[in-house]
């Protein structure tokens, strides 16, 4: 109780003036009413005294849990402080003081305002980041392809750690990516779009209902965004790629039909009434793919029209097949003919004609065999052209060297008559044009096995080989030659008889000049005029051959051009008349020689 009293009188006069200390007085008098013993005061003053410090203790407790709660709240202030500067970005606030003194209290009180600015701040900070990432996750889900109404667009979950402005900064500029990114798949959306409207316009096609079909969003009249996807994009580059396929196979079938409406108009000479209904199927045979871009230029009832025009009037060709083929056949022969090259067979054209009465040929295939037949035959003349004006000039002067030779053996040219002078200045220009005939055969031959060598043919005129022609045309040219030659030597030798038929007459003693001259007028001279009559007859006879021989020549040759190893110029008789002329001299000059 010692402990307990001192105690107890040092905080006596406290005591007395509380509700404790009035209360321990009162316990105090009541136990000296009751008379209670001094162990059992001990013992309660004891217990209270454990309770008190029971009480104190507890106070205690909670101090201290306070004053921890209060250095804890004012650690995690300061660590959010510190956190929230650094997910800002910031270095340190300038209401913030640097070094804190006081209570832990004051020292929380001091801070609190800096908190809440900078919770404020990461709030503001947070909306920002929010706003931007839901734009961003809004434009990836319209580019992806996704619905605007998804739950995963909504939620948008913010990095609190990083909430600088240089974060900002690049969401921003990735958002700003991502928007043009969006307003080029637009513009290219919009393209498509275009594309199809004017492609299903030329097609004659419901373009709405073309566009509703790669995506519902992409029709006007739908009300929501357009999805802008890769998808979607490489849809609409199919469709639009489609349709431009569809576009060129029907501009090329009307192409085709077009020709063969030209062709068919052209064989069968329709009038133009008729062919105006078809104009602008004639009009896109000059134009390609891009150019046409006119509503309803290729729609499928156009192309029904013409395939329905182009049946009818191979229908009507079927019927005209043989007038056609007639036409045609006489345009070949024209080209054959103007060329002188060789002509179908009259067997092969009727058996044609038989097939086309029997129907059991195409009409087409004909048609086309007698266009390549032309074609061919065509470019068959052009490469013989030149060798055919060459062969024209030769024939003019083979004329003009008939015509010089009979008027060179006509005794009468000098003869002053009506239009002599004329046949003078027509010989003249003979002359100069038969002179020109080896050099326009050695070219003519030069050309012809040129063409041959290049073509692997013969080249035949008038189914006959020229070269053959020319080349016998050279032999008999080279023999007349020597004809000519061997004419000039027998009138030599003639005016030779003449001169030593007169010096033997001269030479003869004048007693007997008389007698020599009564038997030349009586016979012996007469008998030497029968003899040069005769020499010259022979020599007149042989010059005839030889003006002849050349028309008697090209007149062969229309007559046996199908004979081959036949001669083409036939040969004057120059053997039987050679020996005929030097018996001739031979008898002349015997009984004359000295």
């Amino acid at each position: 109780m010692g402990s307990f009293q001192a105690p107890t009188g040092m905080r006596s006069s406290a005591l007395l003036e509380t509700s404790c200390g009035y209360l321990l007085q009162e316990l105090q008098m009541i136990w000296d009413e009751v008379g209670e013993d001094q162990l059992e005061r001990e013992k309660v003053l004891l217990e209270l005294e454990q309770e008190c410090l029971e009480v104190y203790r507890r106070k205690v407790d909670r101090a201290n849990i306070s004053r921890a709660r209060l250095h804890q709240e004012l650690a995690e202030s300061e660590a959010e402080f510190t956190h929230l500067l650094l997910s800002l970005g910031e270095r340190s606030l300038p209401g913030r003081p640097e070094k804190m003194s006081g209570t832990l209290k004051q020292q929380l009180d001091s801070i609190t305002p800096a908190l809440r600015d900078m919770r404020l701040r990461k709030e503001e900070r947070v909306n920002q980041f929010q706003a931007v990432q839901g734009q961003i996750q809004k434009i990836s889900a319209e580019i992806a392809g996704q619905s605007e109404y998804d739950d995963s667009i909504t939620n948008v979950i913010v990095n609190e750690n990083d909430l600088s402005l240089k974060k900002l900064e690049e969401y921003q500029n990735e958002l700003q990516r991502l928007h043009n990114e969006k307003n080029n798949r637009l513009q290219q959306v919009e393209k498509y779009i275009d594309a199809v409207h004017n492609l299903s316009a030329t097609l004659g096609m419901e373009s709405s209902m073309i566009i509703t079909k790669v995506h519902p969003s992409l029709n006007e009249l739908c009300g929501i965004s357009k999805n802008i996807s890769d998808g979607i994009l490489a849809k609409l580059n199919g469709t639009v790629d489609s349709l431009q396929e569809e576009k060129q196979k029907r501009l090329e079938k009307l192409h085709h039909l077009g020709k063969a409406l030209t062709n068919l108009w052209s064989l069968m000479d329709t009038p133009y009434g008729d062919r105006y209904l078809f104009s602008h199927i004639i009009d896109l045979l000059s134009v390609s793919s891009p150019e046409v871009s006119d509503p309803g230029s290729l729609t499928l009832d156009i192309i029904q029209q013409a395939e329905a025009e182009v049946k009818r009037l191979d229908q009507l060709k079927a019927s005209k097949m043989k007038e056609l083929f007639l036409k045609k056949q006489n345009e070949l022969e024209e080209i054959c003919n103007k060329s002188h090259m060789e002509i179908p067979s009259r067997s092969e054209m009727e058996n044609i004609l038989n097939l086309i009465n029997s129907g059991e040929i195409d009409h087409a295939d004909l048609l086309m065999s007698m266009d390549e037949q032309i074609s061919r035959a065509m470019e068959e003349a052009l490469s013989r052209k030149s060798i055919m004006e060459k062969v024209e000039k030769w024939m003019l002067a083979r004329d003009e060297e008939r015509w010089l030779e009979e008027y060179s053996m006509d005794e009468n040219r000098y003869s002053v008559s009506r239009g002599a002078h004329r046949n003078l200045r027509r010989a003249e220009r003979a002359r100069v044009t038969v002179n020109k005939i080896p050099a326009l055969v050695d070219s003519l031959i030069a050309k012809t096995k040129s063409w041959e060598e290049e073509r692997k043919k013969i080249f035949l005129y008038d189914e006959v080989p020229l070269m053959g022609m020319l080349e016998e045309y050279n032999q008999f040219r080279q023999e007349r030659e020597e004809e000519k030659q061997r004419q000039r030597d027998i009138k030599k030798v003639q005016g030779q008889v003449v001169v030593e038929q007169e010096n033997f007459i001269a030479s003869r003693p004048a007693t007997s000049n008389r007698r020599l001259s009564n038997r030349s007028l009586n016979g012996g001279f007469g008998n030497a005029t029968p003899l040069n009559r005769r020499l010259s007859l022979s020599i007149q006879h042989l010059g005839s051959n030889s003006i002849n021989s050349a028309t008697q020549g090209i007149s062969y040759i229309k007559e046996e051009k199908k004979v081959q190893g036949k001669r083409i110029f036939p040969r004057p008789n120059f053997i039987q008349q050679r020996d005929e002329t030097a018996s001739v001299v031979s008898t002349f000059s015997g009984p004359l020689s000295p």
